[in-house]
């Protein structure tokens, strides 16, 4: 993965989990936005769900990322990257295995078209928010172009289920990872930090991020100076 492509989703979640924010998110997940995990039982105990009977919540992934070079003869730094996002949406229960004796977190099952309303609505919230909306400005930022949105619901169908899980794949144009010898972020990674607020989830992030990124001192070259009396130098042949 670059490092760009994991920046981008960082910035895909204070899109849509602005810092802050406490009742006025853009999506119908509310708070429930999770960065490469599934929510937990705890996190569907600790939130208020309202009159619905399941909690509409987000997960955001870095699927994976690409760098291909724009031809032969092009410069080492002249790249064409991409990457998907991949962003599950999904209307939360808990339910019980029985045999287990535990709970765990699973999407509703089965055929409810009010809650398929409330699903699709929710994953096309997260397209106008990050590729029209104004406070997506973050994310478009660093990923320069959307190249190709694909969606598909979740069914097993030789069982005859069909999950309120949404699986939305984001392919992405970015920009190559900008390497230098200076330590911590570089390039639009370090614009993407500064632009972020204070406190933020993706600045704590990148934050941590940037101590894993040590600068380098290069050795400065020096003038050789050869005696043309001295003879040759061990270990070469002259023509």
């Amino acid at each position: 993965m670059t490092l760009t492509a994991e920046a981008v989703r960082l910035a895909a979640m204070e899109v849509l989990r602005p810092t802050g924010a406490t009742d006025a998110f853009p999506t119908l997940a509310g708070a429930m936005v999770f960065d490469s995990k599934q929510a937990s039982v705890a996190d569907l105990d600790n939130f208020a769900s309202g009159d619905l009977p399941y909690i509409p919540v987000l997960a955001l992934y870095t699927e994976d990322s690409t760098v291909e070079t724009r031809g032969a003869a092009a410069d080492v730094n002249d790249n064409y990257c991409q990457m998907t996002l991949e962003i599950v949406g999904e209307l939360a229960v808990i339910a019980r295995d029985e045999d287990l004796d535990a709970e765990y977190v699973d999407a509703v099952a089965g055929t409810d078209p009010e809650a398929r309303l409330v699903l699709s609505a929710m994953m096309a919230q997260v397209c106008k928010e990050l590729l029209y909306s104004e406070r997506g400005y973050l994310f478009r930022r660093i990923a320069t172009h959307c190249d190709k949105i694909e969606q598909q619901s979740h069914t097993v169908p030789e069982l005859g289920l069909r999950f309120q899980r949404e699986f939305m794949r984001l392919t992405l144009t970015i920009a190559d990872d900008e390497l230098s010898d200076e330590g911590g972020l570089t390039g639009r990674i370090k614009t993407l930090f500064d632009a972020l607020p204070a406190g933020s989830y993706a600045k704590a992030k990148l934050s941590a991020l940037a101590t894993h990124l040590a600068g380098e001192t290069r050795t400065d070259l020096t003038e050789i100076t050869v005696d043309p009396g001295a003879g040759p130098v061990a270990g070469t042949t002259l023509e």
